[in-house]
């Protein structure tokens, strides 16, 4: 172990818990290690055979973005090049020894390397980047995946889409959602009638407090002074929300709702997370900027990247995790549609029967729950990001392009607004508690 700049303690290997492989743990590691590793790798993995090998690396470049450890695009050559055997390849490690912040979440990449293995089954229900090596020692949070790269504007793969953006991105968002909501449907599903792997539980076992909504952790006056800087964005930035969601009247009931929420989380966590027909293994955070797209002459398809963090979810969780950061058209004119396309590829593909009036209960009280705890913080966000904020001239004013924290920030805020008005937050839980 060796020191750098005194930031973090740098491991140069770990040994993989799943292969029992040495990893290299930063990009140093992996270019001393280069393709012999490489080979070593992959035939351990299955993805070439063992008259095949990684005959060097070509090229291999800071991929930029991301919350969690340094990522790569990597291109590589091949002693047999082989049908579908990718050259241009994608490198993620969980860790960021330069950033304590971003190393604090190197444990995202727990799921996601047992997920990139079971991606690689037969008959896997959705397409996702083909893995071509994954690994992780859980006692470091250290660990390494390799996947294609996905091919983005190239062919009929479609451009990468940023989200919060699609009013820019796209003539009619709708489809490109109903493509998103049918795979996170029907990898659910898949887990749900026995698809994946007999013992998927075993390799993603359910911990009902990492896959609902998280708990609130406000005290009463900090819960007090983070609604009070709600109240305060609305009447300093009144031109980035909508005029329903900044009236006095919708700031009271959310004050009075807020609080109603606080005190029954224990009873609305119960029913969130005690219903197992409601709860299965998927993607927590498949927004738009997660998900490649391409059209044949019938209809948009779609894969899903980044599964960090992936695990047996709510649906809830699921559904507000593709959806959250939408165009408002569609939650304002099509969430009941995409509520029942989810319901219906989930039962088609072998899950439980479940009510479209129940699935849309259950996403509204995730929402009313999730919300208090994370999404009312995120008015200070937009302005900490972006403080020029209050000298907009509206939600799309060009200033928000480049800042995307305060961007996403302020279109989930308001999604979620427009929802507890629509919803009424505070008559679900009433109805919950009545029984």
């Amino acid at each position: 172990m060796r020191v750098i700049e005194a930031v973090l303690p740098v491991l140069d290997h770990v040994r993989g818990d799943a292969t029992g492989l040495l990893l290299p743990a930063h990009e140093a590691a992996f270019r001393a290690d280069g393709a012999l590793w490489l080979t070593e790798a992959f035939r351990a993995f299955g993805s070439i055979g063992p008259d095949n090998s990684v005959a060097r690396i070509v090229s291999m470049h800071r991929c930029p973005g991301g919350s969690t450890g340094h990522k790569f695009f990597l291109t590589v050559e091949y002693t047999k090049p082989e049908p579908g055997l990718h050259t241009d390849l994608f490198l993620k490690f969980s860790r960021d020894f330069d950033d304590a912040r971003r190393d604090w979440q190197r444990t995202e990449m727990a799921g996601e390397a047992r997920f990139v293995a079971l991606s690689r089954l037969p008959g896997f229900p959705i397409r996702v980047p083909a893995g071509y090596f994954a690994d992780y020692e859980e006692a470091t949070g250290t660990g390494v995946v390799i996947t294609e790269r996905v091919p983005f504007g190239d062919g009929v793969i479609e451009t990468h889409r940023r989200k919060c953006l699609d009013h820019l991105t796209m003539d009619d968002p709708l489809p490109y959602y109903r493509a998103m909501v049918k795979a996170l449907a029907r990898l659910a599903a898949a887990h749900k009638s026995g698809a994946l792997a007999p013992d998927i539980d075993v390799r993603f076992p359910w911990d009902r407090v990492t896959g609902s909504a998280d708990p609130i952790r406000y005290g009463k006056d900090e819960l007090t002074s983070e609604l009070e800087r709600c109240f305060s964005f609305a009447r300093r930035c009144p031109q980035l929300l909508p005029n329903e969601v900044r009236t006095p009247e919708f700031m009271a009931q959310m004050e009075h709702d807020t609080w109603k929420i606080r005190d029954h989380e224990d009873v609305i966590q119960r029913y969130l997370t005690g219903n197992p027909h409601m709860v299965a293994l998927c993607h927590w955070n498949a927004h738009i900027d997660n998900v490649w797209f391409w059209r044949d002459d019938q209809d948009i398809h779609c894969g899903l990247i980044d599964w960090g963090r992936v695990g047996q979810i709510t649906l809830g969780s699921a559904l507000w995790g593709g959806l959250s950061a939408a165009h408002h058209d569609i939650w304002d004119f099509h969430l009941r549609e995409l509520l029942e396309l989810f319901a219906q590829e989930y039962h088609e593909h072998g899950g439980p029967f479940i009510a479209v009036d129940e699935l849309e209960f259950h996403l509204a009280l995730h929402m009313a729950t999730m919300g208090v705890a994370r999404v009312l913080a995120f008015p200070e966000i937009v302005e900490f990001r972006l403080p020029e904020c209050v000298n907009a001239t509206g939600p799309y004013d060009p200033m928000f392009h480049a800042v995307d924290p305060a961007r996403n920030c302020r279109q989930v805020y308001v999604n979620f607004l427009q929802q507890w008005r629509r919803m009424d937050f505070g008559a679900c839980v009433d109805r919950l508690v009545a029984g």
